[in-house]
């Protein structure tokens, strides 16, 4: 599994973790991927249950009563092609099935895009943290000679959309009037096959993306560095109420450290050693030991084996 190859691979390369496009505290790139490992586990798993409850077949008539035909029959020609008959049925097999199928492909293509989405983020100029495969020869603009743009991981959020349409569509073929009409009929001789095939080509993309994904560790650790130790406000907060320190009483202090940081006036973890209603409960090794990224890192090792990527 590529995913999986990668994300041991990178399972201690920090970063940082970003909430509301902003800074937030460190993980790793490993443990990114694992959550992208994580989710498409589920895909697989939801896949599977619906393929089940689609493998339905029915020879009941014109209207589902078995009139003129015997249920024997039914039965035994849907055995032959490794389906179950359905426990009852109009003229048609209906169409919730169809529905939960499309919309299964609908989630599995939109997770397609969150992870794609995810690396278009990591590849701006700004960030650069990761960046998708660029060829000998590539060209990245027709206009502007020095580009390297996300195609690949735009083409499928674009995709993506297609199949979240198509899925709408499935939904809107399960009204149908008493026991059928065709108004499904010619809608899904399109979503259906087409669905199917983009989806299979989103996720051969998606695995070549992921499996060339150009990865740089110099770039995170440097972003990593830019708010100079502020990631770790939260380990020195609640180190502080654990020591008893009033809660509001303890968030203004941290908060006067980090402001003090966010100013350009030296690091986070010398900011908050000057605050005396900080030192007078942490020592200035307890401080140091809080900014560290193994308090950020310690369960990497239990979290990858809960995946069984360990």
């Amino acid at each position: 599994n590529v995913i999986a190859a990668q994300s041991r691979r990178y399972k201690m390369t920090p970063m940082i973790g970003r909430s509301h496009g902003v800074h937030a505290e460190p993980i790793t790139f490993g443990l990114k991927l694992a959550l992208m490992f994580d989710e498409f586990g589920r895909a697989e798993e939801r896949l599977a249950q619906t393929l089940e409850r689609i493998r339905v077949g029915k020879i009941s008539g014109a209207v589902g009563t078995h009139a003129h035909v015997d249920p024997r029959v039914e039965r035994a020609v849907c055995q032959k092609l490794g389906l179950k008959p359905a426990n009852l049925s109009t003229q048609i097999v209906q169409r919730d099935r169809h529905a939960e199928f499309m919309t299964t492909l609908a989630v599995i293509a939109s997770s397609i895009d969150r992870w794609a989405t995810e690396f278009r983020h990591l590849q701006r100029t700004e960030v650069l943290e990761v960046e998708e495969y660029f060829g000998e020869g590539q060209k990245g603009s027709s206009a502007m000679p020095h580009k390297r743009n996300p195609i690949t991981s735009e083409r499928l959020s674009g995709l993506a959309r297609v199949i979240r349409g198509n899925s709408v569509v499935a939904l809107e073929n399960v009204a149908l009037w008493h026991e059928r009409d065709i108004s499904h009929s010619s809608a899904e001789r399109i979503i259906l096959p087409d669905s199917c095939i983009l989806l299979d080509f989103m996720l051969f993309e998606l695995r070549n993306l992921v499996e060339r994904l150009q990865v740089y560790p110099e770039r995170m650790q440097q972003n990593l560095d830019v708010t100079k130790g502020l990631y770790n406000s939260q380990s020195i907060l609640l180190a502080l109420t654990r020591a008893g320190v009033e809660r509001k009483i303890a968030y203004e202090a941290v908060q006067r450290a980090a402001m003090k940081t966010w100013k350009g006036e030296g690091t986070f973890a010398k900011n908050v050693k000057a605050e005396p209603e900080i030192t007078t409960k942490l020592s200035a090794d307890e401080i140091d030991r809080l900014c560290s990224l193994d308090i950020h890192f310690k369960h990497v090792d239990e979290t990858f084996k809960a995946l069984g990527l360990e």
